[in-house]
């Protein structure tokens, strides 16, 4: 019901949001301040926490499956050479079982754009050592993130993880000269008390994290979990409990989810106004669409072999739609910028919402800000729960459609 409310009061349409199939369609290289996510998709053993696409770890697959991820990078480089990049972000899967193949990939990125910003990286925490993370350093990555999920033993258990020695493992990663170090944690874990996630973020500080990114668990329709995750009221206490332990240990709330040191840089894949995604299911945000890649290796690596984009899905925007997907991103962070809207769509930001900002104020949920508005800490919560709902109504049927055919016929999303 809410989905469908702010469907019609904020994106002012009756019809729902429709992905529509679209083989070969570019990405747009012209809308401005553009990042990278590449993402590899081969993972040891398929966690059935994670929702992202990924694919058990075939040797036999790495060599075509990287000629196919150059290719696609130089189709899109074709378009525009030498094109700014602001930021470069390799998420998976794991990454690292690429570990031979990384270097190309950042060569390929290196020659075709022109790259600006940090480059971040996804880590298994088992895979850590001082030669990993010197080879990762050594190619340009200069932030990384852990995905420790929790330093509780019964905690991993029920995610469906064993104890990959965690806390040495971050402790070895901070020892390093990193720009961020993040460390990814899970609420709403089955049995998991405010007290236990305290402790697993001050574990984390301790041993050197700068960010701690939490995520709620949730039980995706396609995932196969043992066990269902914490309801809704646990979920919100167990985030109040974050924010409370991000305050006791000096650290910032930097989106709904994530908390970092004061004065570090911030880890985030995709929430950027505009960006490029390479690799299968890897999504592509440009000025007048959304497009997403096939999520299936073998059609991805076959698309890329004919010579053409290996898109599956496309969602085009109009202008109050497209300013509906920045603005639900901006709340995520926290931080409305009048300027950036104004710089991405040409608008005065209080104008053209000013009806939600009124009600978000008299709500308590939004108050003036330093760039433009910004949420409270109950609008932060507000937030949470519309995610959760947007995740399962949106995100989720996307994904599962998406991992079900390579090339769906269209999507329609109320």
């Amino acid at each position: 019901m809410l989905s469908h409310l702010l469907r019609l009061s904020l994106g002012r349409r009756v019809s729902p949001f429709v992905f529509r199939s679209a083989p070969s369609f570019p990405p747009d290289l012209e809308a401005p301040a553009l990042g990278v996510y590449v993402h590899i998709p081969f993972c040891r053993t398929l966690c059935p926490f994670c929702p992202y696409y990924k694919v058990p770890y075939d040797p036999g697959q790495v060599k075509p499956f990287t000629e196919a991820l150059l290719q696609e990078i130089r189709l899109a480089a074709g378009m525009k050479p030498g094109r700014e990049i602001t930021s470069v972000y390799f998420g998976g899967g794991t990454p690292t079982l690429l570990r031979e193949e990384l270097p190309r990939i950042m060569t390929e990125l290196r020659q075709g754009f022109t790259l600006t910003g940090e480059a971040g990286i996804e880590v298994h925490p088992r895979d850590v050592t001082d030669s990993l993370l010197g080879d990762i350093q050594d190619m340009g990555f200069s932030m990384i993130s852990l995905g420790i999920q929790s330093f509780n033993p019964d905690h991993l258990q029920r995610l469906g993880r064993g104890d990959e020695q965690n806390e040495k493992a971050l402790r070895q990663t901070a020892a390093r000269s990193f720009h961020a170090v993040d460390a990814d944690l899970i609420f709403g874990i089955p049995g998991q008390k405010p007290e236990d996630l305290r402790r697993d973020f001050r574990t984390a500080v301790e041993a050197g994290a700068t960010q701690v990114s939490t995520y709620p668990f949730i039980d995706f329709s396609y995932a196969h979990n043992v066990n269902r995750p914490a309801g809704f009221w646990k979920k919100r206490l167990l985030l109040k409990s974050l924010v409370e332990a991000a305050r006791e240990n000096g650290f910032e709330r930097n989106t709904v989810w994530t908390f970092r040191r004061k004065g570090t840089p911030q880890y985030s894949s995709v929430t950027r106004d505009n960006f490029l995604g390479f690799g299968p299911s890897a999504a592509s945000l440009g000025r007048r669409a959304f497009k997403i890649n096939t999520f299936d290796v073998d059609a991805y690596a076959a698309a890329i072999r004919e010579g053409v984009f290996p898109s599956s899905l496309v969602m085009h925007f109009d202008q109050r739609t497209r300013a509906l997907y920045w603005l639900f991103w901006r709340c995520y962070n926290l931080d409305i910028s009048s300027q950036d809207f104004r710089e991405l769509f040409g608008l005065d930001l209080e104008r053209f919402f000013g009806g939600f900002f009124l009600l978000g104020r008299l709500l308590g949920l939004l108050r003036p800000g330093e760039h433009g508005m910004e949420l409270t800490e109950t609008g932060a919560f507000a937030y949470h729960q519309v995610e959760q709902i947007y995740t399962r109504q949106y995100i989720d049927k996307t994904w599962r459609v998406s991992q079900g055919e390579a090339f769906p016929n269209g999507i329609s999303l109320y």
